[in-house]
């Protein structure tokens, strides 16, 4: 994974999906800035960010993804094998359904998962030293490069999704006590059943993870 390290930007989501369009950069690749001035967040939102916190970035091509992955899946995919990378370092953090990072009932973080032209795309943004309120930030001090040097070997082992899935399927009792959203909706996790591609099943309605 080639990496680029910058010290301030609106948006590394933004700017690697201009790179990749412009032709400028071919996957893998990754951006990390230490400061994010306009972050993009799950269903159009922001992610307020404050200097030092990661903001990543990354790039992936569909073909170099692991066998049994579908599109789908993959929010929860990435975002799980981050905090296992997490939980290695010695930190308590877990990945509440489908794709945000908390450490015990507040959130610290969260991925979005995107796929454009045969290239799936992700952005991370991880409290590692401040907290907007009503936040909280990461229960261990790491460096980025670290942290991104052994989640990016891990990628590179090409788990396959039903090694990751079986391993996430234990945690998910953890997620029911809160609620998420589809579209505009805000759903209830209390008693919602997951199923084998990542996706839930709510009040008879199908939600996939993918975002």
């Amino acid at each position: 994974m080639q990496i680029s390290y910058l010290e301030s930007i609106d948006s590394t989501q933004i700017y690697l999906k201009e790179l990749l369009r412009e032709k400028k950069a071919v996957p893998p690749l990754a951006v990390v800035a230490n400061m994010q001035t306009a972050g993009v967040g799950s269903r159009g939102n922001t992610w307020q960010g404050c200097k030092g916190n990661l903001f990543l970035s990354f790039a992936i091509a569909s073909e170099a993804l692991p066998s049994d992955l579908k599109l789908e899946s993959s929010s929860i995919y990435f975002a799980y094998l981050l905090k296992e990378t997490l939980n290695e370092f010695g930190s308590s953090a877990w990945l509440k359904w489908p794709n945000d990072f908390y450490v015990d009932d507040l959130k610290i973080g969260g991925m979005i998962t995107t796929v454009s032209k045969n290239v799936l795309i992700c952005g991370v943004g991880l409290n590692l030293l401040n907290a907007p309120k009503g936040f909280a930030k990461l229960d261990i001090e790491i460096s980025k490069e670290e942290l991104l040097r052994k989640y990016f070997k891990k990628l590179e082992k090409k788990f396959l999704w039903k090694q990751v899935f079986s391993k996430y399927r234990l945690e998910f009792y953890r997620s029911q006590k809160f609620f998420t959203h589809n579209n505009s909706l805000r759903i209830s996790l209390d008693g919602a059943a997951l199923n084998s591609d990542g996706s839930i099943t709510s009040n008879g309605e199908r939600i996939f993870s993918l975002r």
